[in-house]
């Protein structure tokens, strides 16, 4: 799919952007990987790395139309990663936050109609669901905004879903890099913000993968969950430290105890798949066919029963302290 094509990621710096630049140029021969960022520096650090003829790298940020705009023409495939992430700072600078998560969302849509770009994926959060933080409100917005551009795009051949998954492992900012920290300092304790805080859990290269069978996969509108296992965060202490006591420190501000990545009020709106879900959008496109059972790959969904919620404290799938750091190995943390 990505072969001949040119492909451009928002904050592409990041975590994940750098996984999926790998990847493609690994698995793939796409014409060009477009870099988007704000950062210089990381850019150039990134360029040290990645020093591939096929390589671009665009200094702008996704609050400018414009700029987006110009870096966009000739480009096939968007994946949109750039946000603000941290719940704390979030709450304390919303205004900042709601630039970048929904505002940049705007930019986005009407950066890749403008380009009649063929397919968008925009990244989301379990966040998102049932949000009690503005972060995960800004990434809801988001979400809305890019399955309602499937309408927006009227004679344009542009396609919008959303892929949503939980927890990074070893994602910068994310709690096994903040523990490995701690406990290279030597510190006296692990700080636990709840005894019961449960996580999904997924590899960088998990998501990435998640979002190119997602291409493949997409009519447009869908929202993409993969199955996850849950991680009881003392027991991610426990695996990490196991010598090491822990502390109880308390929630921080816009924090869950459990995560949702399909609510229940959404359940007549969710598809079951192998490997993953699907939120169906709420609104009924005018312009194409609205059924989801069967996606471009022609595998088949069947609706989850009335009141199904997928949740990180109720998941059928809990990582012990031995798989946690079995499937932290594979994740290179």
């Amino acid at each position: 799919m990505f072969n001949g094509s040119s492909v451009l990621i928002t904050g592409g710096t990041g975590s994940f952007g750098q996984k999926m630049t790998r990847t493609l140029l690994e698995q793939y021969e796409p014409r060009r990987v477009v870099v988007y960022s704000r950062d210089e520096l990381k850019q150039f650090e990134m360029q040290q790395v990645f020093d591939d003829k096929r390589m671009r790298f665009f200094i702008g940020d996704v609050r400018d139309r414009e700029r987006l705009i110009q870096a966009m023409q000739g480009v096939d495939y968007v994946i949109h990663a750039a946000a603000l992430k941290q719940v704390p700072a979030a709450e304390y600078n919303p205004t900042e936050c709601i630039k970048t998560n929904i505002h940049g969302a705007e930019n986005v849509i009407q950066a890749a109609l403008a380009n009649d770009v063929r397919k968008v994926i925009a990244l989301s959060t379990d966040k998102a669901a049932n949000p009690i933080n503005l972060y995960g409100a800004t990434k809801l917005a988001s979400d809305k905004l890019f399955v309602a551009a499937n309408n927006m795009a009227g004679g344009h051949p542009t396609r919008f879903s959303v892929v949503r998954y939980g927890n990074v492992v070893g994602s910068r900012g994310s709690v096994v890099p903040f523990f490995r920290q701690l406990i290279a300092e030597g510190a006296d304790h692990l700080p636990i913000t709840h005894q019961d805080m449960t996580r999904f859990w997924i590899t960088l290269q998990q998501g990435v993968d998640m979002v190119i069978k997602s291409f493949a996969r997409m009519h447009g509108g869908e929202i993409y969950v993969p199955k996850l296992p849950s991680v009881r965060i003392v027991d991610l202490a426990s695996a990490l430290a196991p010598d090491l006591p822990q502390k109880i420190v308390g929630i921080r501000p816009g924090e869950k105890l459990h995560e949702v990545m399909c609510p229940a009020d959404d359940s007549h709106l969710t598809l079951e798949f192998d490997d993953h879900f699907v939120i169906r959008p709420t609104i009924t496109f005018t312009s194409r066919n609205n059924n989801f059972e069967v996606n471009a790959l022609n595998e088949t969904g069947r609706p989850v029963q009335t009141g199904f919620e997928y949740n990180s404290g109720s998941n059928t799938h809990f990582l012990d302290v031995d798989e946690i750091l079995a499937f932290n190995d594979r994740a290179g943390v």
